[in-house]
């Protein structure tokens, strides 16, 4: 049981066909964080575990045979060794051991005998027991992580066993055979209980969604892409790490590119996240229609250079006002083609092509078309992590404005452009403020990410962190630990 609990740790945390877009990565230095964390678990609750029944039935000479339950099985003490644990690259999975338990138990016995029945307390001690199972993990038909129980060898050294009270006295010269037949169900039953954890685990990763849906315009994919790749020193999960539009569900025109974490043994997990994520989302959010949008002047801060009204547009397009005096505008803003992000060495770039409609608001509420724009805009972002929280800077590095229709007649836009930057960059300024505060790592109810590292490499992002770890509220413990958003 203990080194079930170890291993569905291990699988819990990570797990390569088409190319993923998401990596996680298990290091050996996790995986012997997780057997150290569930060794002190489990030895903290080993006193509260009331053990399954041990039924049976045991001959006792002339007398016949006859039929036995302990029940109530608790453990008195635990002598409970340092198991271990490996990554197994020839049965893509792990193997886990635990050499020379000792562990002390008391219950009561129940004994049945034609129309006898008796009963009364024993106290067990088990010596030497040794355990050792390997899981296989594999990848089903949908995507879906599997687990299966390859090998379990369950070995009991030495069984002494005391009877107390009813009639145990009849026991006493029996005693050789109560051993021997109980070392063999305990033996059978550790791996049966193993194997049974084992399908039962493999049971709710079935029933895991790998798609779900991301606010009303998106579906995200988190389905495997291939089998799990193991070496003796990590455990490697691609994930498809791809939204989809939640209509039409159509996949973008770009493939998600091959691209490797680099290996950071000193930490425990790690995660890289592909370019091709974002931008099959900004392509889902595209052909949904998303990146449009009308802006009115109220939507303008007070303090941007330009509002939306002929009279303030009057210094860039001199004859706006004289045409159109007075009237409120609005403009619709939309892209013209799939926003895309791109990932490079320390940076994160995001190009933007759109268009801009300028209408003048009738009295009666006819809106007149006034110009387009062009719009090329490109921006770039920076990450890091400091003191548990992901924190950033973006900086406007090219916009520019074309002016491609017109109702109103040529106009210079040299000057509206300048002005749109200089507010566009004030906004940042202030966007800026909040984005340098930071937002705090994600976190679990009984585990959190400490001295993480994020790191913008070509093509993906990949974020190192320790993990700290609580088995109770009160019980917590650190470790170097490479760890996914």
């Amino acid at each position: 049981m203990h080194l079930h609990m170890l291993v569905v740790l291990v699988l819990c945390s990570c797990t390569c066909g088409e190319n993923p877009a998401i990596q996680m990565i298990l290091n050996n230095k996790g995986l012997q964080y997780a057997k150290n964390t569930v060794t002190d678990w489990t030895q903290k609750i080993l006193g509260n575990i009331t053990l399954p029944d041990i039924s049976g039935k045991v001959h006792i000479g002339f007398l016949g045979s006859i039929d036995y339950t302990l029940t109530g099985t608790s453990v008195r003490k635990c002598d409970l060794p340092q198991p271990s644990v490996e990554f197994s690259p020839g049965t893509t999975g792990v193997n886990a051991s635990m050499l020379g338990l000792s562990v002390a138990l008391t219950g009561e016995w129940k004994t049945h005998y034609g129309c006898i029945h008796d009963g009364g307390s024993f106290d067990m001690a088990l010596f030497n027991v040794d355990v050792v199972s390997a899981v296989e993990l594999g990848e089903n038909a949908d995507g879906h992580l599997s687990v299966t129980t390859v090998s379990c060898d369950a070995q009991v050294g030495y069984v002494d066993i005391r009877f107390r009270g009813g009639a145990s006295w009849m026991f006493r010269p029996f005693v050789s055979q109560f051993r021997q037949h109980i070392r063999r169900k305990i033996e059978s039953s550790i791996c049966s209980h193993v194997e049974e954890l084992t399908a039962d685990l493999d049971y709710h990763l079935q029933t895991m969604n790998v798609s779900f849906d991301v606010g009303q315009a998106l579906t995200m994919n988190l389905s495997l892409t291939g089998s799990p790749v193991i070496d003796v020193s990590s455990l490697n999960l691609g994930l498809k790490g791809e939204f989809f539009n939640i209509k039409t569900h159509s996949e973008p025109p770009f493939d998600a590119q091959p691209f490797t974490v680099p290996e950071q043994h000193g930490y425990m997990f790690s995660v890289g996240l592909s370019e091709f994520t974002l931008n099959s989302a900004s392509y889902g959010l595209y052909s949904a229609g998303v990146f449009q949008a009308f802006i009115t002047d109220s939507m303008i801060p007070p303090d941007f250079p330009l509002h939306l009204n002929t009279s303030s547009m009057g210094p860039y397009i001199p004859q706006l006002p004289k045409m159109f005096p007075g009237l409120p505008m609005n403009l619709q803003v939309y892209a013209t083609e799939v926003p895309m992000f791109s990932f490079q060495s320390g940076v994160v770039r995001l190009g933007f092509l759109g268009a801009v409609k300028a209408f003048a608001i009738q009295s009666n509420g006819t809106q007149t078309p006034l110009f387009k724009l062009s719009v090329i805009s490109n921006l770039s972002s920076r990450a890091w992590v400091d003191s548990g929280r992901v924190k950033s800077s973006i900086s406007l590095d090219n916009f520019t404005l074309t002016l491609m229709e017109s109702e109103v007649g040529a106009f210079k836009i040299t000057a509206l452009e300048k002005c749109t930057r200089r507010g566009i960059e004030m906004g940042l300024a202030k966007l800026n403020e909040y984005l340098g505060k930071g937002v705090l790592l994600p976190r679990m109810k009984q585990a959190q990410l400490v001295n993480s590292v994020l790191k913008v490499e070509q093509g993906f992002i990949a974020i190192f962190s320790d993990a700290e770890v609580s088995t109770n509220r009160r019980f917590k413990q650190q470790a170097n630990t490479l760890v996914y958003l």
